[in-house]
């Protein structure tokens, strides 16, 4: 079995961890964007180009499924990947998990990028799956780029800065980028400085989990934790071959499929 993730960068580590943590046996291979990234500031048509250039090029090493790990690609090139790719391989897309999110009752804050924040896309989650809780959309500006560079003074930068626009009495937090996964503990800190006495731990919402799983049920496939970890590694830079960059490899999900073999 062969599962494949797209991004501009690394915000595919944390799913594709937790394809090899529900199934070590799984071959994967990361389909990123270095000439191209980051997608954010394009336009939705040259992003949507770009996004379907990466999802064909992973497609010729024909995986049965493509998880499209980004959450800006999902809200403008969805449709266009599933169009050029399915039904030969299914095409999974990444969500902010509102719904579950708004499920567990409070105040509920989405972290965003500027460009999702406040978006129809995110406005019309939060419509219909909000279940009426009250939600505030918080922009982070810079935080992507610099978990990207994994620069720790910038991420501290742009978590405070999130933070502060944060109520203190939010009971969950949406991380609506596949970016924010790899700094959850940051953020946490952050925001835990900030909150009252007597609240409620924070609840987190990432897609990784949720992704990954999705994409097993779509193979025909049952999470197996406990299989041999046979699985092998292959990457593709802007459709070359090529290796992890050096800045996934400061990030527990990057060490993770560090260490997994490369394919032959």
């Amino acid at each position: 079995m062969k599962i494949a993730l797209m991004d501009s960068g690394i915000g595919l580590l944390p799913a594709a961890a937790a394809v090899r943590r529900l199934r070590p046996d799984a071959d994967l291979l990361l389909s990123n964007d270095p000439d191209g990234m980051p997608w954010g500031p394009r336009t939705p048509e040259d992003l949507t180009e770009r996004a379907v250039a990466v999802a064909r090029a992973a497609a010729e090493h024909r995986p049965q499924a493509l998880i499209v790990a980004c959450n800006t690609a999902s809200v403008h090139a969805l449709p266009a990947i599933r169009a050029a790719l399915e039904p030969d391989i299914a095409v999974i897309g990444t969500v902010p998990a509102i719904k579950p999110a708004a499920a567990g009752g409070g105040k509920v804050a989405i972290w965003a990028t500027p460009a999702t924040t406040g978006s129809a896309y995110q406005r019309g989650l939060i419509r219909d799956f909000a279940d009426g809780a009250e939600v505030t959309e918080v922009p982070c500006p810079g935080l992507a780029d610099a978990v990207e560079h994994a620069d720790p003074e910038a991420v501290d930068r742009a978590v405070a800065a999130a933070a502060e626009l944060t109520p203190r009495d939010v009971r969950t937090v949406v991380l609506g980028c596949t970016h924010y996964e790899l700094v959850e503990e940051r953020i946490l800190a952050a925001l835990q400085d900030r909150r009252g006495a007597g609240l409620p731990p924070l609840v987190f919402h990432g897609s990784a989990d949720a992704v990954a799983a999705q994409a097993l049920r779509r193979v025909g496939a049952e999470p197996a934790p406990d299989a041999a970890p046979t699985g092998s590694l292959s990457v593709l830079l802007s459709g070359r071959p090529g290796r992890l960059p050096a800045t996934a490899l400061g990030y527990a999900e990057g060490r993770l499929l560090g260490a997994v073999a490369p394919a032959h």
